[in-house]
């Protein structure tokens, strides 16, 4: 698989296990673990990494965060600092256009 073409994302409501989210991401799981550890990562359920569940929020943050380790060599927190800015971006624009600006 090309490194730009992700694995098509589960609808929103899906809840992904470790490993759906490492093939959607693509990430290994090692890379996932020591996110999760390091609280950069949250889970969205589950007791144990086998049992472990993550939304298609955390998907994203996935993805965005790989995006800039690999392309940017970011380190881990500042991937998690710039992935918890742009969501906090995009919930600004969609306040903005519920309120027609």
């Amino acid at each position: 698989m090309s490194p730009d073409i992700l694995p098509v994302a589960p609808p929103d409501e899906a809840l992904l296990d470790l490993e759906a989210l490492c093939r959607c991401a693509p990430v290994s799981r090692e890379w996932v673990l020591e996110r999760v550890r390091c609280g950069l990562i949250a889970l969205a359920g589950g007791d144990g990494a086998s049992a472990w569940r993550f939304d298609a929020a955390t998907l994203r943050r996935v993805r965005c965060m790989v995006h800039l380790e690999r392309h940017f060599d970011a380190v881990p927190e500042l991937a998690a600092l710039v992935a918890d800015l742009h969501d906090e971006i995009d919930a600004l624009r969609r306040r903005l256009a519920r309120a027609g600006l």
